[in-house]
């Protein structure tokens, strides 16, 4: 009898170490807009962007898909489509820059992939995978344009 009560009380203290906690500064009201789970997280769409297959040396071509990519950008963060975007530093896998798309399917990230000229013509390749992350990654685009100097 003593031995199961040891492995009650094990059983007991087990469950209460391992208890999940109630956040206490939790708004349901932002975790709903955001579309946050019980976590605060959500999916997203990683993009890496690679080097494409496009080696024109038609420096105007270049010129304008680039254009169209800085414009496109800047569309899609007005259109709450787009959370991070940025270029990488120079490196062997030559990946150029990433995106973080708010939406949940590879299939929705494509159709905005489809509207980034670099992409089109090629310039770029992009490579999607489904990210997990915080919810409330999108706040941060309100400061994030409160503290640039210098624009493209």
């Amino acid at each position: 009898m003593k031995s199961i009560f040891t492995i009650f009380a094990f059983i007991l203290l087990m469950n209460i170490s391992f208890a999940q906690k109630t956040n206490p500064k939790y708004d349901a009201e932002l975790a709903t807009e955001l579309g946050a789970d019980d976590y605060g997280m959500k999916t997203y769409v990683l993009v890496m962007l690679k080097t494409g297959s496009n080696a024109s040396t038609d420096q105007e071509l270049k010129n304008n898909a680039f254009k169209g990519h800085m414009d496109n950008i800047k569309r899609l963060v007005e259109e709450k489509k787009l959370i991070v975007a940025g270029p990488l530093i120079k490196n062997e896998k030559s990946y150029r820059g990433i995106f973080i798309l708010d939406v949940s399917t590879l299939e929705d990230a494509n159709l905005i992939l489809e509207t980034d000229p670099a992409i089109k013509s090629k310039f770029l390749k992009p490579e999607l995978y489904l990210w997990y992350g915080s919810a409330a990654l999108s706040e941060y685009l309100d400061a994030s344009d409160k503290i640039w100097k210098v624009g493209f």
